[in-house]
């Protein structure tokens, strides 16, 4: 703690230029440290013996709580009731990504975490796919060419044969969790007075919502959490959910957009580097060649498919993992 309070003397008597220096490399290791944790969620979630739907929620639920107490430490004003119309953008995104996560956390279960991590980022290439609907924005030629490396990636992760069984459903359940990801994006770049910790902490709690409703309509008998499973879920919800999107959205706005974009896509390989790590899951060939297809065409689109600039503000809450 002294050693804190000497750094902080230190920076509060340096030079303007030195204190945003500071400032800058403090945003990126957040930043990046944000992005490994969620990484880190299907390697988590592989430790938990509960349903998909039970461990979401659990997530969501403790997730909520912890931004909670982080947004009344701030002492900042609830934005959420003074928005008007744009409130209800904000509930139709948390309540899509409390089903996508549901989707992709059962696609952990059936086909892995290199697989599933890799259909849920077709989730960008379909914002920029409906782009034109949702914001009367033009496909230019590099947001077409991302759109067809991802949709061919796609193919090459599934490895070119028609999936059956659980792998059917598992497959499924990647897209779906990658669609209802681009219907969280595009609702929540359309509530754009709510920002910030207070954004994410809204979407959990209608994430965390719409997932107990499913839990109540699909459970049956009591709803207990095994032992050896509480503290990967107290991990989960915590460290991975609460503490890594409070580290997300307070690293984020220090950060130009091409940098957070170009950057972000450290959580996908970070998930594909800890599943092979940790899980033992291995792709061949075919599916890495799938792999560079779908997280390049994805970036390649999102950064030169539009007109962006450093200064752009980066999309706050569409990107929690």
């Amino acid at each position: 703690m002294a050693g804190q309070g000497i750094r902080e003397a230190l920076l509060a008597t340096a030079s303007p230029p030195t204190r945003v220096r500071e400032s800058m490399r403090r945003a990126y290791i957040i930043y990046f440290a944000a992005l490994v944790l969620f990484g880190t969620n299907g390697i988590v979630a592989s430790s938990i013996d509960l349903p998909s739907y039970e461990i979401v929620l659990a997530r969501t639920l403790i997730g909520s709580l912890f931004l909670a107490g982080a947004f009344a430490l701030s002492r900042k004003k609830l934005q959420f009731f003074r928005v008007g119309r744009q409130a209800w953008y904000l509930v139709v995104s948390g309540a899509a990504m409390g089903a996508s996560w549901m989707l992709l956390f059962e696609a952990y279960r059936l086909v892995g975490v290199s697989v599933s991590t890799l259909l849920y980022y077709c989730g960008p290439v379909i914002v920029m796919a409906l782009a034109p609907l949702a914001f009367g924005e033009r496909i230019g030629r590099a947001m077409a060419v991302g759109f067809v490396a991802v949709l061919l990636g796609m193919v090459c992760v599934n490895g070119f044969s028609v999936p059956t069984g659980d792998s059917a459903w598992g497959f499924a359940c990647g897209v779906l969790s990658a669609v209802l990801y681009a219907v969280m994006v595009i609702a929540n770049k359309k509530a754009t007075g709510v920002t910030g910790v207070e954004n994410s902490l809204w979407q959990l709690v209608f994430a965390c919502v719409v997932v107990a409703v499913f839990t109540a309509f699909n459970h049956t008998g009591e709803l207990s959490i095994p032992a050896q499973s509480i503290l990967p879920m107290l991990f989960l919800g915590i460290v991975n959910t609460g503490l890594g999107c409070y580290w997300y959205f307070s690293s984020i706005k220090c950060l130009s957009a091409q940098t957070v974009s170009i950057f972000g896509y450290l959580e996908p390989l970070s998930a594909l580097a800890f599943s092979a790590l940790l899980l033992g899951e291995h792709l061949s060939v075919v599916q890495v060649f799938g792999a560079v297809l779908i997280l390049g065409g994805a970036a390649f689109g999102e950064l030169f498919g539009g007109k962006k600039t450093s200064s752009d503000t980066p999309s706050e809450g569409e990107a929690i993992g």
